[in-house]
């Protein structure tokens, strides 16, 4: 099995310039996705699919959804060889274009009732360009922000690349009431999709002002280069990749819960709006521009896997709760469950596992290893919104709330089963160790 290097890379100096552009351009891409998903649940059951039934709708609107979270390991496999042998770069300039370039196209896109079938046959083709951009990006970013990070604060870093997913959900559904708010008809769905073009483009001139990662200048000047780095990390690290996939199971299959599902569940169950779910989420990636930061400070100082299991915990406690508080109907309680769900469950677990799941392989085949467990276990999450739609019609909201609190109980098991990274964590271990050590022998 690999075992990361004992010596981390030099830090560059201008970790915040560099953390700041993977931020921006992550912001960028995870806007991009997730309009579809606020799109898929609340429009597109209706006009991209003739049926007259809305929980079939919603189902085969779910399926497209899935379609992009099946992409993703074709998208992390793409971005970790070429992000281990190119450089981390050059991956994160294509992803965001292939993204972007999909997303508008989707916003053009003819319905159902203009052109028949080949409506969601165009959906689903530009759903899976989308998926392979998303699982292209992350591994990158991360990797980008931590490699020219000191080592002491690599949490912290690590982190701001992760603002850029509630900073794109907070643009996504902001976007989305103010589009319904001065729009009518299909444009409320198209130009959330159109002004994308604008936001790719300021993505890509900030990331082109940034340097390769020091790290992967290191391997290069070392000849350090493997040939098949993906490969070599699914025969020798495997079982890292499937502790990875378990523990992103609260994160991001409870985060589609949360969001995606919600939304629908809110009206096929006649509790509330979709507009309260989308503002409870607002409000939660609001608080997540800065609850990430602390989340990321404080596993520099106490440790990764304290900070993951409080998430992990906590979406075990909660996922009955959550309903109960939305099932209410109150548009405050709503928001408050939303928020809850994202900040206390969400944003520890996804806020170190940038830090945590890098720290975990060597350089050389670093990009390889993260970005196939990260998007592996988007497999997964991309069809928990369907399993979740299933489950409430056949035994009520009990269904998703129980799936929320086993994630969380997946999760939690794996962090058990991780190492712990972070230096200062590590080193308080090693002292006490050989302080007992020392009073066993005398």
């Amino acid at each position: 099995m690999n075992t990361p290097t004992a010596t981390p890379p030099a830090p560059t100096g201008r970790p915040f310039r560099v953390a700041f552009a993977s931020m921006i351009g992550s912001a960028v891409e995870s806007y991009d996705f997730f309009i579809y998903g606020t799109a898929a649940a609340a429009w597109f059951g209706k006009i991209f699919f003739h049926t007259n039934d809305p929980l079939v709708g919603i189902a085969a609107s779910f399926a497209t959804l899935a379609v992009g979270f099946l992409m993703r390991p074709l998208g992390g496999y793409l971005a970790g060889h070429y992000g281990d042998r190119l450089g981390r770069r050059a991956v994160l300039l294509w992803s965001l274009l292939a993204m972007g370039c999909a997303t508008v196209l989707i916003g053009a896109l003819p319905t159902y009732d203009q052109v028949g079938v080949a409506a969601p046959i165009l959906l689903i083709l530009l759903r899976m360009v989308q998926g392979v951009g998303f699982g292209a990006e992350w591994g990158g970013a991360v990797l980008m922000a931590c490699e020219h990070a000191p080592a002491a604060r690599r949490g912290f870093f690590g982190a701001v690349p992760q603002l850029g997913i509630p900073m794109g959900l907070l643009l996504a559904n902001g976007t989305f009431l103010l589009s319904g708010a001065w729009f009518e008809g299909n444009w409320i769905w198209r130009v959330p999709f159109l002004i994308s073009f604008v936001m790719v483009a300021i993505g890509i001139f900030i990331r082109l002002s940034v340097d390769e990662s020091p790290a992967f200048e290191a391997i290069k000047a070392e000849k350090k280069i493997v040939r098949q780095p993906a490969m070599q990390v699914l025969r020798s690290d495997w079982r890292m990749i499937f502790r990875i996939i378990g523990l992103r199971m609260a994160e991001t299959g409870g985060y589609y819960i949360t969001t995606s599902f919600m939304l629908s569940y809110v009206v096929l169950a006649h509790v509330s709006t979709t507009r309260n779910v989308l503002w409870g989420t607002l409000i939660g990636s609001l608080i997540g521009l800065v609850s990430h930061l602390v989340y990321g400070a404080l596993s520099d100082r106490v440790g990764r896997r304290p900070v993951f299991l409080c998430g992990a915990l906590f979406t075990v406690a909660f996922g009955v709760p959550m309903f109960l508080l939305i099932n209410t109907g109150s548009a405050v309680m709503v928001v408050t469950a939303i928020s809850l769900a994202l900040l206390f469950s969400h944003d520890p677990i996804f806020a170190v596992e940038s830090s945590w799941f890098s720290e975990q392989f060597p350089p050389n085949v670093r990009s390889s290893g993260i970005s196939l467990g990260y998007n592996g276990a988007s497999v997964v999450a991309g069809l928990l919104p369907i399993v979740a739609t299933a489950a409430y019609g056949v035994v009520g909201w009990i269904g998703p709330a129980l799936m929320f609190s086993v994630l969380g109980l997946i999760s939690a098991g794996c962090a058990l089963a991780m190492r712990e990274t972070a230096p200062a964590a590590v080193a308080r271990k090693q002292a006490v160790s050989s302080i007992s050590h020392g009073v066993s022998i005398r």
